[in-house]
């Protein structure tokens, strides 16, 4: 296995066992044994499962935001845009593999004082705030409302994971309605 492949395999393992068990209940050894790969070689890659956190956030960012965009994309005006969005989310929380919002599930274990993860999963949420922003326009007033849709989002997925129900997506979306 060369070094590419190497990462590939500890990242691929990695994410699954944080998104499906949580990272505090994910050890090194189990990564290492999902990965096949040797405790030397996950250290070459990563000098602590935290680091390996980090890579899992910064990848996990990166494709949610291209699940987000492309979904958008589907709408023609804002308000077609912003419920594409919710949309897709409904199809997420449809799948029998979905646990939650990957970044939610890591911030609820976190202690305080864990400053790195916190402000990775800060700029992912950041991220999908921006998202909201740029679809709605630039004015103070555009922003708030991109504000209310940002926490309308977010109190849906916890909400889902509450629950287990698509309710709170669904009420989401017409909160959306009543707000555009």
């Amino acid at each position: 296995m060369n070094r590419h492949q190497a990462r590939k395999a500890i990242m691929t393992a990695a994410s699954q066992l944080f998104y499906k068990q949580g990272y505090s209940n994910t050890g090194i050894n189990q990564i290492i044994d999902e990965a096949k790969i040797a405790k030397a070689t996950l250290y070459k890659h990563f000098q602590s499962k935290e680091d390996l956190l980090i890579a899992y956030l910064e990848e996990t960012g990166v494709t949610t935001m291209e699940g987000l965009n492309k979904a958008s994309q589907k709408g023609k005006t804002p308000l077609d845009k912003i419920l594409a969005i919710f949309d897709h989310l409904l199809e997420l929380v449809g799948r029998t593999d979905f646990c939650g919002c990957n970044f939610l599930n890591i911030v609820y274990e976190m202690p305080d004082g864990e400053e790195r993860i916190r402000l990775q999963i800060k700029k992912q949420k950041d991220d999908v705030r921006e998202l909201f922003c740029s679809i709605l326009g630039s004015s103070e007033e555009k922003e708030e409302l991109a504000n209310e849709i940002y926490t309308l989002f977010e109190g849906a997925l916890i909400a889902h994971k509450i629950h287990k129900e698509i309710w709170p997506l669904v009420s989401a979306k017409n909160s959306i309605r009543k707000l555009i």
